[in-house]
């Protein structure tokens, strides 16, 4: 008989309906074990070696594990297919380890993505081994998770009471925030200028032109730091001691007018009873044209010349016998 060890009950239930009475499963209820939280579960200077206990609350069903691995043949390792999952079977395999609990027949692990039988029994048919790339990932974490926020988590809570804890991600980008804001206080602004010029090649095309180079040094951001400095570098380049081979040539982009919206037009439409009445296209937008057009044949319509007769005269106020 196997033992095959999920994370839900529910899950447990079901699994077991699909594989059978060859198979036990049962439920870890996720991590069975954690670094407590104590100062020295984590040691930076011995390797960051880490120091885990089984939870509390975890003994009862690590318990139950270990008994129905008496007698087993194989366990098979049915957690979640992310990195949590992956640590909660190495965490279980850890534990079985040692207390001696391990099956004679081996450890295995399986994974799937749906709790259906196809998936459940196809994914029983083609085993592996725990999976060290996330397993190393998650202990990276975890070791993060208690270095940070066990050494800032107290500073936070004197500093900020009703705080809860710091955590690896946001301390890193506050440290980042503060470092720059530091940089900008201790900014001091100098002083410095660039030769610049508008230039033509050979074909007409004008660019833009930066002097790069000056008395044989490229030149930076503070080469040229003075006016003094500047109007040197600038009288050689016009004496023509330098060419445009010493600039940095940045061509000028050059964007067309935007396109008129009314564009005057001599095409008229054919007059006719349907039509609007012709008018140069430029003059008007077509949404007033169709107005005024639609206006007049209303106007001119008896039906709609009755209509309006009526509303008129019932608008108007009776008239004194």
């Amino acid at each position: 008989m196997d033992v095959v060890i999920v994370e839900s009950p529910a899950k447990a239930k079901t699994i077991n309906k699909y594989l059978g009475g060859n198979y036990t499963v049962l439920a870890s209820y996720g991590h069975v074990r954690d670094l407590p939280p104590k100062d020295g579960s984590v040691e930076p200077d011995a390797d960051f070696q880490m120091h885990w206990e089984v939870q509390a609350e975890k003994s009862k069903q690590v318990k139950a594990i270990v008994d129905a691995l008496k007698g087993a043949d194989r366990l098979v390792l049915a957690t979640d297919p992310d990195r949590e999952g992956e640590a909660i079977s190495w965490h279980l395999m850890e534990v079985l380890r040692a207390r001696k609990a391990l099956p004679k027949g081996g450890v295995q692990r399986v994974t799937f993505n749906e709790i259906t039988k196809s998936a459940v029994t196809k994914a029983m048919a083609a085993p592996r081994d725990l999976h060290a790339d996330l397993i190393d990932a998650y202990l990276a974490r975890r070791a993060l998770d208690y270095l940070v926020g066990f050494t800032l988590s107290p500073v936070l809570w004197r500093k900020l009471p009703g705080a809860k804890s710091a955590g690896r991600v946001q301390s890193v980008a506050l440290r980042l925030i503060c470092e720059r804001e530091t940089e900008i206080e201790r900014f001091h602004a100098r002083e410095y200028w660039t030769i610049g010029a508008s230039m033509r090649d050979e074909k007409g095309q004008v660019f833009d032109a930066r002097l790069v180079q000056w008395r044989g040094a490229k030149l930076g951001q503070y080469d040229l730091p003075d006016e003094a400095t500047a109007m040197a570098a600038k009288a050689d380049v016009a004496a023509g001691r330098y060419t445009i081979a010493s600039v940095e040539k940045k061509p000028v982009q050059r964007h067309p007018a935007p396109p008129s919206r009314h564009r005057p037009c001599s095409r008229k439409r054919p007059a006719s009873s349907a039509s609007p009445p012709a008018r140069p296209c430029g003059s008007l937008s077509s949404y007033t044209r169709a107005s005024r057009w639609t206006a007049r044949r209303l106007a001119s319509s008896p039906t709609c010349a009755r209509t309006a007769s009526r509303s008129a005269a019932k608008r108007s106020p009776p008239r004194a016998a």
